[in-house]
């Protein structure tokens, strides 16, 4: 049996301390390195946090100076509408293209004159257009009763449609704005009415789409429709 000296002893013990002291250098800096890893890639995420973020102040910014104070025109315009609800009688509803209101603009049978009884109702509406649409395309579509021919009717469901035009840009819109088209007497609500009869006159009506392309043009769907 082959007895180690003492010095071959010590030569192993440390040939075995220098390898376990690399081992734990390499795993230090190996750790080190794993950590600066990491502190740079959290690094990179709060700088691309911080870039998102200030992208979006910019947009809000930049959309509070179109729209003004949003929270402000949204809270009145929700008024606005309301009023023309309650004070005129109109029914807003959402469409594809914008906001349609349907507001009790009648005429009298076989005219195409705009009553006195809806001026006021008109006025409000222009202004909440001036106000809160500019720039917006104004659709006026007119109706008819279904007395005499369809080709008659188509006529004057596009007269009457002008007659409004006419107004609302006597009260400040452009004629850009506002459009026209007559349906003669299809999409009646009082199917057969005609004349004096009860309900006729819904029949001979025109109603209102507004398109939402108005630079400032806040888009809003009515709470109670």
């Amino acid at each position: 049996m082959r007895v180690l000296s003492g010095s071959t002893i010590l030569s192993v013990a440390a040939v075995v301390l220098v390898s376990g002291c690399a081992t734990s250098g390499a795993l230090r800096r190996a750790t080190e390195q794993q950590q600066a890893a990491l502190a740079a890639q959290k690094s990179a995420s709060d700088a691309a946090l911080a870039t998102e973020r200030a992208e979006r102040a910019a947009q809000d910014s930049s959309l509070s100076r179109d729209l003004g104070q949003v929270r402000g025109d949204v809270q009145a315009l929700r008024t606005e509408l309301q009023t023309l609800r309650t004070d005129f009688g109109a029914k807003i509803a959402m469409v594809e293209a914008g906001l349609q209101f349907d507001m009790p603009v009648n005429f009298a049978f076989n005219s195409d004159q705009v009553r006195d009884e809806d001026h006021a109702g008109l006025n409000k509406f222009a202004e909440v257009v001036g106000k809160y649409y500019p720039g917006s395309k104004v659709t006026v579509e007119g109706f008819a009763d279904p007395a005499g021919s369809s080709r008659y009717n188509l006529k004057l469901s596009r007269r009457r449609a002008d007659a409004v035009k006419s107004y609302l840009t006597s009260q400040g819109l452009t004629s850009n704005e506002v459009a026209t088209v007559g349906y003669g007497e299809s999409r009646l609500v009082t199917p057969g009415a005609w004349g004096d009869k009860p309900g006729a006159e819904l029949n001979r009506r025109v109603v209102f789409v507004i398109e939402n392309k108005g630079q400032r043009t806040v888009s809003l769907a009515p709470e109670n429709p």
